[in-house]
């Protein structure tokens, strides 16, 4: 089997002759992130997509290259991206653009970004298919503000009100997920004609030991509008794999995320949720993409304790149905190189 065959037999629940090894549920830069005399080639059994910029962002990104980024702003891209959504986090009293609106007209009238001007195709489809060239399986990111449906309309009204808008104003919160769940479905379905194998969709609504909101609440409001991505995504490419991704405890909601067509979840972190749990309860019915390493292991941990833990994920987990991965960013800059490679060596040791 090549890179990209593991990875859709195991996202499929089988079992490859090596289970795959991803670095996250996005484009990791490798080559940023890797020493200068390390070979990134053949790390990661699959490598995502970048989805182009605008203009305006890459105006942004270019005035932003001094900026090296921090824990309340963002990253360099996330700034660029915030700044096109008119999201401040940097400015506490205007952090939000929807957060003073006083009626529908106030989000009917916002300037949501254009994802779908045409020079956002411009080649994704020649990225896939270099990746598919090399054998590795080709996965894709949605543009958005933090997350497809509940991060984006919460950085947009402000926490504290969208979660008043789920109770009190749910016509507000209907009209203004509608708007963003278009946005999404459009682009899945561009991915979707560029040929990507995996479509990684987004939205952090757990948190420890919880969800953010409730089971019903999030059935209510979200369950639909991400099967309607998903539908618009498969409606062009049936074979399209879906990876959904929430930081956090969201177990509640595993059942719904299979029956809407989900494949595989992310990060399964092992200080909020129990994999071996979820095995046992769903079987290979749903992969496990990620369940290596608490908040501090990759910082702190040694290359050995990285090692032993990817050997009991394999032992506890077994083959199928598993893609080994961090269950917590690893671009990060107190993560050292030596840590990384002995996952990843770990997995194709182990696996």
């Amino acid at each position: 089997m090549n890179s990209r065959e593991r990875i859709l037999t195991a996202i499929d629940g089988g079992e490859p002759d090596q289970v795959p090894c991803a670095l996250g549920f996005y484009r990791v830069n490798l080559e940023r992130l890797a020493p200068q005399s390390a070979n990134t080639d053949g790390l990661v059994d699959i490598r995502f997509v970048r989805f182009p910029i605008s203009p305006e962002e890459r105006e942004l990104s270019n005035k932003a290259k001094p900026y090296t980024g921090d824990t309340r702003i963002g990253t360099q891209s996330q700034v660029t991206t915030y700044a096109r959504w008119s999201y401040l986090p940097q400015s506490p009293d205007h952090r939000n653009p929807l957060a003073m609106a006083k009626s529908l007209d106030d989000l009917r009238n916002f300037p949501y970004p254009d994802l779908s001007a045409p020079y956002r195709v411009d080649g994704l489809s020649g990225q896939v298919a270099a990746i598919h060239s090399r054998g590795l399986a080709a996965g894709g990111n949605l543009p958005h503000l933090g997350g497809e449906l509940f991060e984006a309309a919460w950085r947009l009204r402000g926490l504290e009100n969208f979660l008043i808008d789920l109770v009190e104003r749910p016509d507000w919160a209907h009209y203004l997920l509608d708007r963003l769940t278009d946005l999404a479905r459009r682009n899945a379905e561009t991915f979707a004609r560029c040929g990507i194998d995996v479509l990684a969709l987004d939205d952090d609504i757990g948190m420890p030991g919880s969800m953010i909101i409730s089971p019903t609440t999030w059935r209510t409001f979200f369950k639909p509008r991400l099967e309607t991505i998903i539908q618009a995504g498969r409606s062009i490419q049936p074979r399209l794999r879906i990876l959904y991704h929430s930081d956090g405890y969201f177990e509640p909601i595993i059942g719904d995320l299979i029956e809407i067509g989900v494949n595989a979840i992310n990060p399964v972190q092992p200080d909020h949720m129990d994999a071996l749990r979820i095995r046992q309860q769903y079987g290979t019915r749903i992969a496990l993409w990620g369940t290596v390493g608490t908040q501090v292991a990759f910082s702190f941990n040694s290359p050995g304790q990285i090692r032993r833990e990817v050997q009991e994920r394999l032992d506890d987990l077994g083959r199928a149905g598993l893609i080994l991965c961090p269950a917590y960013d690893i671009d990060e800059p107190d993560i050292p190189w030596e840590n990384v490679f002995a996952f990843v060596d770990a997995v194709r040791d182990f696996g």
